[in-house]
């Protein structure tokens, strides 16, 4: 689904719910013939309702109609738990949105709406969901469950990061994520959005995603950047001021002069990335904002499916 085309629905992140569940139906409509089983909550037929039964699934619709007791026999009921982790550091303030740019066109509003759209599917198939925030603290948490009111407060949550002001914040990955670990106690699906953007030492930071595999939980890592000038450093040749905004540091030049070194030490680096969490067996997804929430969805279905 091209959502840039739901011009009143991405005016502004207070449409968050709405754009999420416009972004999976999209999704589904266009898997009619999908090997995912059970990722639409519609159910697949009615049973005839035996005493003693749970009656949450009752179709009291069709009592009204028939007089007799139905249950709705779902495709497939699931008890998934998934805990969704955004960085929350100033580097995922980037790029500077334009006045005219929808909210998710930055790594934070992108990890944002994606973990929204995660939260919608989970929804669906009555997964439970929980969320973690961090930066240079521990901005957030909330466990997993699958209420409709736990999902409110999740999205009102998402809504207020993105409204509350930028300010100059470093990452303290490595600290939070071991103490995100430690409240992990059932197997669980652990999804992060992080643009891997920390001065810590390479290897720690690998531990404290190790450590988020502790009790057999499946680990998804989305790397989230923006192609054009993290990647391909498409900048013109004039003189220009780098500045990081975590700590501030300035530096000038020529981006002409230094783009083919940036590009080789970019690119080294997402590799070593890449083999560290296979070697690790966490999945690893690079992710550009400006492409499509498919992969994020086509990701978490088909680890669903080995999660098991």
């Amino acid at each position: 689904m091209k959502i840039e085309q739901q011009k009143e629905l991405i005016s502004g992140f207070k449409h968050l719910e709405l754009l999420a569940n416009q972004v999976v139906e999209g999704f589904i409509s266009g898997m009619h013939k999908s090997p995912f089983h059970g990722f639409s909550a519609e159910f697949a037929e009615h049973k005839i309702y035996n005493s003693g039964e749970s009656t949450k699934n009752i179709d009291w619709k069709l009592f009204a109609k028939t007089d007799r007791l139905y249950s709705k026999r779902y495709v497939e009921e699931t008890n998934l738990r998934c805990h969704l982790i955004i960085d929350n550091s100033s580097s995922m303030y980037y790029p500077k949105l334009e006045n005219d740019q929808p909210f998710y066109k930055n790594k934070i509003g992108f990890s944002v709406l994606a973990s929204a759209v995660l939260m919608n599917l989970l929804k669906k198939q009555r997964d439970a969901v929980g969320l973690s925030i961090f930066s240079d603290k521990y901005d957030y948490y909330a466990p997993e469950k699958g209420s409709d009111r736990h999902h409110r407060m999740l999205l009102n949550i998402l809504e207020e990061l993105l409204e509350k002001p930028k300010q100059t914040k470093t990452t303290d990955t490595i600290t939070y994520l071991h103490q995100i670990a430690e409240k992990m106690h059932r197997r669980s699906m652990i999804v992060l959005f992080t643009d891997m953007f920390q001065n810590q030492d390479k290897k720690k930071l690998f531990n404290a995603l190790q450590h988020l595999k502790h009790n057999k939980h499946k680990v998804v890592v989305f790397h989230v950047y923006d192609k054009q000038t993290e990647i391909e450093f498409d900048f013109d040749n004039a003189p220009r001021k780098f500045i990081d905004v975590e700590s501030g540091e300035e530096l000038n030049l020529f981006a002409e002069n230094i783009k083919g070194f940036y590009e080789e030490k970019i690119k080294l680096y997402f590799n070593e990335i890449a083999m560290t969490c296979a070697q690790n067996k966490i999945k690893y997804i690079p992710v550009s904002v400006d492409e499509s929430f498919e992969k994020i969805l086509t990701t978490y279905l088909v680890e669903k499916q080995i999660f098991g």
